[in-house]
């Protein structure tokens, strides 16, 4: 790998790492300022593809607006460049919380798991910017309460002749 290749990731996980930051600050400006200026696209989990700057921002204003907290934790985090092209895999693992209660704390919070793909594009002044966001939801399935399962493997239900 050639440092200019090393270089490029890192601006990349650097140029990644802001549009995370922004959105959890709630930056409007600052997160329109991670994207192209055209020909961009989203898909939010459950959401239509969204295209264009301002589709795509409206919808990440709609997102903060009503979103009280919200916070990424990234983890599978996988970058790869060619070119000036840039594609980031990753885990995002959410935390939020709707709006404030009566009494002024934070509203009830949920944790959610999604898988997102972001592609950035250099720009002319040598800047990574998101192309374009797509995401989708981890189902995750919870425990039986009940494990089905003990010190030497499966249990197995009980047979007719079985006392």
């Amino acid at each position: 790998m050639s440092s200019g290749a090393r270089t490029d990731i890192e601006a990349v996980q650097a140029a990644n790492t802001a549009l995370y930051d922004a959105i959890e600050r709630g930056d409007l400006e600052a997160m329109a300022d991670s994207w192209m200026d055209d020909r961009v696209s989203v898909v939010h989990p459950g959401w239509p593809v969204l295209n264009g700057r301002a589709e795509v921002l409206r919808s990440y204003a709609l997102i903060m607006a009503g979103t009280e907290y919200i916070q990424f934790i990234l983890t599978d985090v996988e970058v790869s460049v060619s070119g000036d092209t840039a594609l980031v895999t990753c885990t995002e693992n959410i935390l939020s919380g709707g709006p404030r209660e009566e009494d002024g704390s934070t509203g009830p919070l949920v944790g959610g798991v999604v898988a997102a793909t972001n592609v950035f594009r250099r720009t002319h002044g040598g800047e990574w910017k998101v192309w374009a966001h797509h995401s989708s939801p981890i189902i995750v399935e919870e425990e039986d309460a009940e494990d089905s399962t003990g010190p030497d493997g499966p249990i197995e239900p009980p047979g007719p002749d079985d006392p």
